[in-house]
């Protein structure tokens, strides 16, 4: 498919924050931390998947509809991910959304869902990234919504809203995605739409807020220990803040109280987690490690 006109996606090699930081990777100076090539991570696709399935910040922008002269832009309250990679969105019946989906026929209405991650604790340069997925916009026909509103109920906590099926309150859309972009992290690049589809949620990511926020406040001279980690890189009196958490890794945020400056530094597992029994067993193999 080709880019849907209205929205262009935000240019892949700009920076998510213009706060600076400095990495602990690469000691260039830029907006985000980002770790040097061949460092392990989920591929893009995985973490745009993530994001859509996360309970992160979503808003949905139609290009072609106007409300009082601007672009109209709402809060779909949950969005999913079919088997097609097409993405499902529950939004109000009463928005401009439902009513312009309504009456749209396949290529007539595009829209951009635009997806910011916020950290789950409090640390500098708090927005972990963001994604953009361009398509077209459409209802969801009476043939696929029982099986859209299960699949969008397995994934959310919305169950009480798709009780109301038939309901005028609540309605479920579907965005035929034709264009992605992400920037967070890892760094900035395009995501082929089949990629989506294809790609599996992180299985840590419905338990990342819990974790980093518990890590936060009940373990946070642990997290510190994990400086002795760091090689060569002095770490006396660096203040230390769980940043993120994935199959993968633990992704920590330094700051040096002296001179205010802001790394990061990623500590992998030694094998991808599958569940939170095994990412307890590596987050305390992490610890052991570090003498903690």
């Amino acid at each position: 498919m080709s880019r849907p006109h209205g929205i262009p996606l935000p240019s892949a090699h700009r920076s998510s924050d213009s706060n600076e930081t400095e990495s602990a990777f690469d000691d260039d100076r830029q907006g985000q931390p980002r770790p040097r090539e061949g460092v392990r991570q989920l591929t893009g696709a995985e973490r745009v998947r993530t994001l859509v399935e996360s309970n992160a910040s979503v808003s949905l922008t139609l290009p072609g509809a106007r409300d009082q002269g601007e672009w109209w832009t709402g809060m779909p309250a949950a969005a999913t991910v079919t088997p097609d990679g097409d993405v499902i969105l529950l939004v109000s019946g009463g928005s401009t959304a439902a009513r312009a989906a309504a009456h749209a026929q396949d290529d007539d209405l595009t829209a951009v869902i635009e997806i910011t991650d916020v950290a789950p604790v409090s640390v500098p340069h708090r927005i972990r990234g963001r994604a953009w997925l361009a398509g077209w916009l459409t209802g969801v026909g009476d043939e696929d919504r029982a099986a859209c509103a299960a699949l969008l109920a397995e994934r959310h906590p919305v169950g009480e809203l798709l009780r109301l099926h038939g309901s005028p309150q609540w309605v479920l859309l579907r965005l035929e995605v034709g264009d992605i972009s992400v920037d967070d992290l890892w760094g900035a690049e395009r995501v082929d739409p089949d990629d989506l589809a294809a790609a599996e949620p992180d299985p840590v990511a419905a338990h990342e807020t819990e974790l980093l926020q518990h890590l936060a406040a009940a373990h946070r001279d642990r997290i510190a220990d994990l400086g002795s980690l760091l090689g060569p890189r002095e770490s006396t009196g660096l203040t230390a803040v769980p940043l993120a958490l994935d199959r993968l890794g633990l992704r920590v945020r330094f700051t040096c109280p002296r001179s205010a400056s802001t790394f990061d530094a990623r500590f992998d597992f030694p094998t991808p987690v599958g569940d939170v029994h095994g990412l307890h067993r590596a987050m305390q193999n992490l610890f052991a490690a570090a003498g903690g």
